[in-house]
């Protein structure tokens, strides 16, 4: 019996480690609710910032997205890779420079078929700072092979 309890404990623990890995590459509340509750599709094909509506969610590898419209959640399940943010949503000048911020979701760019969303607040614009480099390309290198370990870790 206590050879029963102890197995049991330690799968609970197993699952709640592996879910915690899984939320480790998304940034999500406490309710795996990404982008704040913003429309990814809203962000991929039209260039806006839009809050999605509770009532036109779907989920995805245990991640939930919001729309603005049932035409945006279907668009989203018939190809959800294609509106998946960049870097699980976190800001793309904080995954460049090494670690994980939280973006706001209005500050955001739009390129070649993915978005990028950036942290803002009363010290520091990323979004101002990624302009300024202007090397789109070489600022997504650098944040994709930092997104390699980031993916993986709290921060």
């Amino acid at each position: 019996m206590k050879q029963l309890i102890i197995l049991g404990a330690l799968m609970l623990f197993l699952s709640i480690d592996m879910i915690a890995q899984d939320n480790k590459a998304n940034n999500i509340d406490n309710s795996n609710i990404a982008l704040q509750g913003y429309s990814p599709v809203s962000y991929a094909d039209l260039g806006l910032a839009q809050k999605g509506i509770k009532a036109f969610k779907s989920e995805y590898e245990g991640v939930i997205y919001y729309f603005t419209s049932e035409e945006q959640k279907a668009l989203f399940n018939q190809n959800p890779n294609k509106y998946l943010p960049q870097y699980g949503g976190f800001c793309a000048f904080g995954i460049y420079a090494g670690a994980k911020f939280r973006p706001d979701p209005s500050k955001f760019i739009t390129k070649d078929g993915k978005y990028f969303l950036y942290l803002n607040n009363l010290e520091l614009d990323a979004k101002q700072l990624w302009l300024d480099a202007d090397d789109h390309n070489g600022l997504v290198r650098t944040a994709n092979e930092n997104w390699e370990k980031l993916s993986k870790t709290y921060n």
